[in-house]
């Protein structure tokens, strides 16, 4: 008979304790947001859709090194590339299988002059699988899209790197 009175204060207690947390955090303000109108706080180092950059003259920044294809894990990303009149290389195919891509973000950290990148948006869901085959227009198009966006990230970003 002890022993359940014992168990019976203590479940008391506790059921006190939880009420009086659950009344104290209703005065207080709420943690979630209504999402498709509000968006929350992304992090600089968010890993979301791809993008390729240009300078600040249009010239785009690949120069066909082929670092990120190599580095790749899921063998998502295929390059072609041709020589220029200058002797330097140009892109001519840059794809990116999304579907196979693992948002590991190795591409962007082997990349020595920050073409490929993966910028904030996390919103890019499609109806057809072949939406998800990236092209070279398609990055390029993201780049300029994001492109003040993913200067502030990798601004933010370049004391840790």
């Amino acid at each position: 008979m002890k022993f359940n009175r014992i168990i019976k204060t203590i479940f008391m207690v506790d059921f006190a304790t939880g009420l009086m947390i659950a009344i104290r955090k209703i005065f207080q303000s709420k943690k979630t947001i209504n999402y498709p109108f509000e968006k929350g706080k992304i992090s600089p180092r968010f890993r979301g859709e791809h993008a390729l950059r240009r300078y600040p003259n249009g010239e785009e920044r690949c120069i066909a090194c082929k670092l990120c294809e190599a580095v790749c894990p899921a063998q998502a990303i295929t390059i072609e590339s041709e020589i220029r009149d200058d002797g330097s290389r140009k892109t001519t195919r840059y794809d990116i299988d999304m579907l196979k891509c693992i948002y590991c973000g190795l591409c962007e950290e082997s990349c020595p002059v920050d073409a490929i990148v993966q910028g904030p948006n996390f919103e890019f869901s499609t109806e057809t699988r072949e939406e998800l085959y990236y092209n070279k227009q398609k990055l390029l198009e993201n780049g300029d899209r994001w492109e003040t966006a993913l200067a502030e990230n990798i601004k933010a970003d370049l004391p840790f790197r």
